[in-house]
């Protein structure tokens, strides 16, 4: 529901909301009302900061009619699709609160948990990730490969990731701009969130059903965000491969001695047509899981390289008509 009057803008604010939003015109509007009920509940100063990341459907519209009704609504329509990373990194650019919250439009993060978020800010935490209890909306699939990208990221990575921890967090004005200030194209938050520090605490929660649609997350999406996710934060995969190829090129020097020992000893030749096929494959499939791996430090270092912007933005609600991400401090 549209609200009928249209609150003035406030003149400080202390909560920024950030909403990737994709393809969620049936979700907005309820979303808008329930955090709106527990916003005013707290008689605090807040805004709201839709993202909308290039939808296909009527999700900015209703973004425009609910920035006429609220100016505290504050909207932003890429230019095409670039992924929730970017746009999660859109709304974190324009914060105006002394905190931000970033929660998803599908209603799966309960609004009614940013109080609980607020107090835990208040004693003097700088981040508050919301845990999830359960995974009982996710395929047993899903569950499972959940916990093992867990447990392997905390093999093989220095940035510690929070089990069950998404996108639903809360930040200290401190630490917006400390995100703020990291140059890189590919993000992945999850992991920037805990390797900039500061005094951080959980909260847990049980996650809702989404209010419409479902998930845009497939098995390949999630695979290609948990490779950049590893890909962003750790140099272990080049080190393992480093040292198979020195393992196996011992092993092969060792082998050829062998031979060499046997046949001058037994005066035997070298059978074996099948063996050496099998080895020739082995070797073969471990040098291409290896160009593999290479090939996604280099083109993540490509990407880097090329400086384009992070995302493009094609229109605005009650905010300044900008084309693209603010310039970092570090380029």
């Amino acid at each position: 529901m549209i609200p009928a009057s249209a609150p003035t803008a406030p003149t400080s604010v202390e909560l920024s909301v950030i909403v990737p939003v994709y393809n969620e015109a049936a979700s907005l509007p309820v979303l808008y009302e329930r955090l709106k009920a527990v916003l005013e509940s707290l008689e605090l100063s807040w805004e709201l900061i839709p993202v909308d990341d290039g939808s296909r459907d009527e999700s900015f519209a209703v973004i425009e009619r609910l920035g006429k009704a609220d100016v505290r609504v504050k909207g932003v329509r890429f230019a095409r699709n670039f992924g929730k990373e970017a746009a999660m990194a859109a709304g974190l650019h324009r914060v105006a609160g002394r905190a931000a919250v970033i929660m998803d439009a599908d209603l799966q993060h309960p609004p009614e948990l940013i109080p609980q978020m607020l107090e835990r800010w208040r004693a003097g935490a700088a981040i508050v990730t919301a845990v999830r209890t359960d995974r009982d909306t996710d395929s047993p699939l899903r569950r499972w490969l959940s916990l093992a990208f867990y447990r392997f990221y905390r093999g093989i990575s220095e940035i510690a990731l929070t089990p069950g921890g998404g996108d639903f967090r809360l930040f200290d004005r401190r630490v917006v701009a400390a995100l703020n200030l990291l140059p890189e194209r590919k993000r992945f938050l999850k992991g920037l969130a805990n390797w900039v520090g500061f005094d951080q605490v959980t909260l847990p929660y049980r996650p809702a059903e989404r209010h419409a649609g479902t998930s845009r997350w497939s098995l390949r999406k999630l695979w290609r965000y948990a490779i950049d996710g590893m890909v962003s934060f750790t140099t272990v995969p080049l080190h393992v491969w480093s040292s198979i190829g020195a393992l196996l090129a011992l092993a092969s020097v060792v082998y050829g001695l062998w031979l060499v020992v046997r046949t001058l000893l037994f005066g035997r030749d070298v059978p074996g047509y099948a063996s050496l096929m099998v080895a020739t494959l082995f070797l073969s499939g471990v040098q291409l899981v290896s160009l593999g791996v290479l090939g996604e430090y280099l083109g993540r270092v490509f990407e880097e390289v090329k400086r384009r912007p992070l995302y493009l933005i094609g229109r605005t609600v009650n905010l300044p008509d900008e084309l693209a991400d603010p310039p970092s401090p570090l380029r």
